[in-house]
């Protein structure tokens, strides 16, 4: 039978990627001007899902606004709204009556580009309860981890470990097929983590949990450095052969330049210039300019600009990520010390 429809957790604030998501929730900031959800949604189109159901809380509104009724993907999405935060699996129990008797969930807030429909067959084959998708990371403390026989069958699931109880780089993606039935397990109306309370308590009950290793793009966008990763990962995966015009410019690495953007007599390296902003004899090197920003004869490395923003002739501005509207005048120095 095939699976149509998916539920997908978006309520989070986005606390890390403040100030950026002072003025909005973090699944819209921009990846190649496009809110960094869109490409989830692509994903589930695209792997023969109809019908997604959102569900919201954190400046739920703009959400609603941005990301529409999902006609330009061929969805049809509904929106769920939280009065509090339920958790993952309190967000699912909320809806539960709406689910078919197998559907997909996910993580609104990680940056994914993958073939849903291989995961959904996964899961059907293997006759799984829950099959999670799961990619391989540097650093598996921050994520849960998951080790796997030969079958890729979960064995042990830890939600964020310490470092001497890592064992394996195996991290939980965000990405799920579930049945139905599991959701019994879950409370009303309360608070409940899908990974760290029912993923184990499936476990001890003898239910398979299945993983699938992600083929496609993942990261995780929680921070500064995340939005600007993803910003140059599109551009590397679908932009690399577009013929940037640029006057005057040496453009080195990932570029992405948006509609209406302008670059002249700069030097360009891992650089994402958003609709309609402009930058003109300045050297910007791992930077993400957002809309309607302006920098003229400035230094930039390892930046983000919020929209609107304005620097000025001679500004040095490093490891900052910089509020929509922030102006920093001519021969400015800032640099705030963030990871981006």
């Amino acid at each position: 039978m095939s699976v149509k429809q998916a539920v997908v957790m978006v309520g989070g604030k986005g606390t890390r990627l403040l100030p950026l998501t002072e003025t909005r929730p973090k699944i819209i900031l921009p990846v190649a001007d496009r809110p960094c959800l869109w490409y989830l949604l692509r994903s589930l189109a695209m792997g023969g899902i109809e019908e997604v159901i959102l569900a919201c809380g954190y400046k739920s509104e703009l959400m609603r606004r941005t990301i529409g009724d999902g006609s330009d993907l061929g969805l049809s999405i509904e929106y769920s709204y939280e009065d509090e935060p339920m958790g993952t699996g309190g967000a699912m129990k909320l809806v539960e009556d709406r689910l078919d008797d197998t559907f997909v969930a996910a993580n609104g807030d990680v940056f994914v580009s993958m073939d849903v429909s291989e995961e959904i067959e996964t899961h059907q084959k293997t006759g799984a309860a829950v099959t999670i998708a799961l990619t391989p990371v540097e650093n598996p403390c921050e994520f849960g981890i998951a080790r796997v026989d030969e079958e890729l069958r979960i064995t042990e699931f830890k939600e964020k470990p310490k470092p001497e109880e890592v064992f394996s780089n195996l991290i939980n993606a965000g990405v799920y097929v579930l049945q139905k039935d599991v959701l019994s397990e879950i409370p009303e109306n309360t608070f409940y983590d899908f990974s760290k309370d029912l993923v184990p308590r499936l476990m001890s009950e003898g239910r398979r949990i299945q993983g699938y290793e992600v083929n496609g793009i993942w990261m995780d966008v929680g921070r500064p450095r995340d939005l600007l990763r993803a910003n140059l990962a599109i551009a590397d995966a679908e932009y690399a052969d577009r013929d940037w015009k640029a006057p005057g410019c040496a453009l080195d690495g990932s570029i992405y330049m948006g509609r209406g953007a302008s670059a002249h007599g700069s030097r360009l390296t891992d650089v994402a210039i958003l609709s309609q902003a402009s930058v003109r004899s300045s050297n910007l090197d791992r930077v993400l300019v957002m809309e309607g920003c302006e920098i003229n004869g400035a230094e930039l490395r390892n930046a983000i600009l919020g929209e609107g923003c304005r620097v000025g002739k001679g500004a040095k501005v490093s490891n900052s990520v910089l509020a929509d509207g922030t102006v920093v005048k001519p021969g400015e120095v800032l640099d705030e010390g963030r990871n981006v």
